[in-house]
């Protein structure tokens, strides 16, 4: 852990760890989701992606002495597929939304495990270290942001291994919604 994107590599791995800890912990993940529209709004730049992203690190770091080290092919990086995966998240995000509003509100059991990219129960039970008594919405919404962020984690590892380490980036969901500002922004 020599310079800076090794360190932040550490941030992908410590929200999956403490979230194993307890489940409620993983809500720190929301900042993956936060942090890079904070910094495109500050900046309207893409400093997120090229700096500071913990899972392009993460990917980097892990990826880069295993990975094929292949060219994606050029379907994989047409637009139409990244605004199928930016529409997909966005309407991962959305239910996650609504069914822990739902939980909190009494007209949905609570989720108590992962689930990959929305669909599939993990096959392998998250571990939880302590157990604290809090509302099912808490946990419910716990294991939605642990699960959305797991299952773009493990596409991210899969898609690095196949082809270059951070082949995830170029269909980032972040990357295709401020890449077309950006391009304007410099056309100005």
């Amino acid at each position: 852990m020599k310079n800076i994107p090794d360190r932040l590599a550490l941030i992908t791995i410590g929200i999956f760890l403490v979230s194993m800890i307890h489940i409620s912990l993983g809500l720190v993940g929301l900042l993956c989701y936060l942090s890079p529209l904070i910094s495109y709004l500050r900046h309207r730049d893409k400093r997120w992606c090229q700096r500071y992203c913990p899972r392009a690190s993460f990917l980097t770091l892990l990826l880069s002495r295993i990975s094929r080290h292949r060219k994606p092919p050029a379907n994989l990086t047409q637009m139409r597929v990244k605004r199928g995966l930016l529409i997909y998240m966005g309407a991962n995000l959305f239910f996650a939304s609504m069914s822990t509003l739902m939980v909190a509100l009494g007209r949905l059991e609570p989720l108590d495990h992962l689930r990959l990219f929305m669909i599939f129960q993990s096959p392998i039970a998250w571990p939880q270290l302590l157990e604290w008594a809090l509302p099912d919405f808490v946990i419910h919404g716990s294991y939605r942001v642990i699960s959305m962020l797991f299952s773009s984690t493990f596409l991210g590892v899969v898609l690095g291994y196949l082809y270059m380490p951070r082949t995830w980036c170029s269909v980032c969901p972040v990357m295709t919604l401020t890449t077309p500002i950006v391009k304007t922004k410099a056309a100005n």
